[in-house]
């Protein structure tokens, strides 16, 4: 019981990452949650110049990667965890200031004008994110006129309990829920694509 309740105090730090054990961490999600993540963005169709916002960047490997697909464009990541802030900043430090930038904050309250991002993404973060349809609210708000928006989440089985039992204040949401909330939230041409196991990927468009 003791080993479980360290090993839980451990992975409290894939909601919020903190000293040695967040870094830890941090580490495993950029490797570990590369396939899927390059999958996801497998649904987008790159565009040069474009503007991206990574919402819950983490430890940065997701925005490197869509610096490569955007070699013109400006990638922004934003994170309520200043570990992640710093640790994404560090992964990215040779196009830091030029064409990325990283800051802190929280997906329901987003710190950009109205129409700046051609594109908004949100790796294995919503299952922590306090107000979802306020969220995508935000989303759709720092987006253009057309501008997209892709989730992408590992698991989306609300009724499998083996995460949400161990890490404080993790919601899991099914394909249905994301599309239905983003509709809500004004977007539209809302798309679910799903890969091996419980991984869901969804994508919509800005009316």
């Amino acid at each position: 019981m003791a080993k479980k309740s360290f090993i839980n105090r451990i992975l409290q730090n894939t909601r919020r990452p903190e000293g040695f054990f967040g870094r830890m961490i941090l580490r495993g999600m950029n490797c570990g949650h590369a396939p899927i993540a390059r999958w996801g963005m497998s649904h987008i169709c790159f565009q040069p110049e474009w503007h991206i916002l990574d919402i819950g960047c983490g430890g940065g490997a997701n925005i490197s990667e869509m610096l490569r697909r955007a070699p013109q464009g400006i990638v922004y990541g934003i994170d309520f965890s200043p570990e992640s802030v710093a640790f994404a900043r560090r992964k990215n430090a040779g196009a830091l200031g030029r064409r990325c930038f990283i800051t802190e904050g929280t997906a329901d309250s987003l710190p950009f004008d109205d129409g700046t991002f051609d594109l908004v993404t949100a790796f294995e973060t919503v299952y922590f994110w306090e107000d979802l349809p306020r969220a995508f609210a935000e989303a759709a708000r720092v987006l253009k006129s057309g501008g997209m928006i892709l989730v992408c989440n590992e698991v989306c089985d609300p009724d499998d309990t083996t995460w949400t039992d161990r890490i404080e204040g993790m919601r899991i949401y099914s394909a249905e829920t994301i599309a239905n909330v983003l509709t809500e939230a004004g977007f539209c041409d809302t798309a679910i694509f799903r890969h091996k196991g419980q991984a869901v990927c969804v994508t919509a468009r800005k009316g």
